[in-house]
């Protein structure tokens, strides 16, 4: 993997996780909040360890079966396809 492949989803993840963060902050307030959709998007474009991440640091989605099943299905089923390809 290249250096700009590699910064480029190091940022993906690290917007992911702080997404999580405004989005925790806002239910708390009541505030308009962010999709669930934005979420799943980003995971599967990469930045799945952040929203991860985030979900068990902010302890936001933690009840939700859709996200603590989905998102680490997410996570395994990259692990799978960088193994893939990096074996063939």
């Amino acid at each position: 993997m290249n250096k700009i492949a590699m910064i480029a989803l190091l940022t993906l993840n690290v917007f992911s996780f702080v997404l999580m963060g405004i989005d925790k902050y806002k239910a708390l307030h009541k505030l308009w909040r962010i999709s669930e959709k934005t979420f799943f998007f980003l995971a599967l474009f990469g930045g799945s360890i952040g929203v991860w991440l985030g979900m068990y640091f902010f302890r936001h989605k933690t009840r939700h079966k859709l996200f603590t099943i989905g998102i680490p299905l997410i996570i395994f089923c990259q692990i799978l396809l960088f193994f893939y390809i990096k074996v063939w």
